[in-house]
């Protein structure tokens, strides 16, 4: 399939109802409104295609842009490609989960990451906590650098409570993430989770539902889920 085509197709499947609710957390013209479930329809057609995925994100619609997330050969990316797509994420769905995705599983994630974090733009920030957050999830605990990731994580425990909307919801994403799936962490994420409480978070004018980030270990706890991996980042 071609740009041109798919951009037909999303449009065919574009609703008002969704174009609506996007728009309400941040979304910007141009886009059609197109589901997730249905982008996924088209993903399992195309699979994986790295050049179609840069052509699609280069749209900037964010229907295309969050399905180029989902078809991208993550191997294949650049690391200017990376750059380029936090640079032009401009909203949380794209900055938060699709770049965010494709970095963790690239061969640039920990590094882009660890950039990102200290950017003085909001959407670039929360990107690199993001991906701090899927590395975790993901990653063997062999093959992190534990020392590294306590480090941030005390990092979040002074800095959090002064830093933008966005960035404090991926930090408390990130203690939860590291708490949940890296079993030498535990101990700590809950620790700085206590100390830093409840996160609050505006989108729109109105308060964001965040998670508390110690209730949220501590039940991945009680169920037995500690150190759970994911296959892939993307969901």
């Amino acid at each position: 399939m071609t740009v041109e085509e798919i951009m037909t197709e999303l449009q065919s499947l574009g609703k008002e109802s969704i174009k609506k609710v996007l728009i309400n957390h941040g979304a910007k013209e141009p886009f059609f409104g197109v589901s997730v479930e249905d982008l996924k329809k088209i993903q399992k057609k195309i699979r994986r295609d790295h050049d179609l995925a840069i052509g699609l994100y280069a749209t900037g619609n964010s229907d295309a842009m969050y399905l180029s997330g989902l078809i991208a050969d993550d191997a294949k990316m650049t690391k200017a490609e990376l750059q380029t797509w936090v640079e032009g994420a401009y909203w949380y769905m794209l900055s938060e989960y699709t770049v965010p995705w494709v970095a963790a599983e690239s061969l640039y994630g920990l590094e882009l990451a660890l950039e990102w974090i200290e950017s003085p733009s909001e959407q670039i920030a929360s990107a690199g906590w993001a991906t701090l957050s899927s590395l975790v999830t993901i990653k063997k605990d062999s093959e992190l650098d534990i020392a590294l990731l306590g480090k941030l994580l005390k990092s979040v425990e002074k800095k959090i409570h002064a830093l933008p909307n966005r960035v404090r919801h991926c930090m408390n994403g990130f203690v939860i993430a590291a708490g949940c799936s890296v079993l030498p962490l535990t101990e700590l994420a809950l620790i700085v989770a206590k100390k830093i409480g409840k996160v609050a978070v505006e989108q729109g004018g109105k308060q964001c539902k965040v998670p508390l980030a110690e209730e949220y270990i501590l039940n991945a706890k009680t169920k037995g889920t500690l150190g759970k991996k994911r296959k892939t980042a993307k969901c």
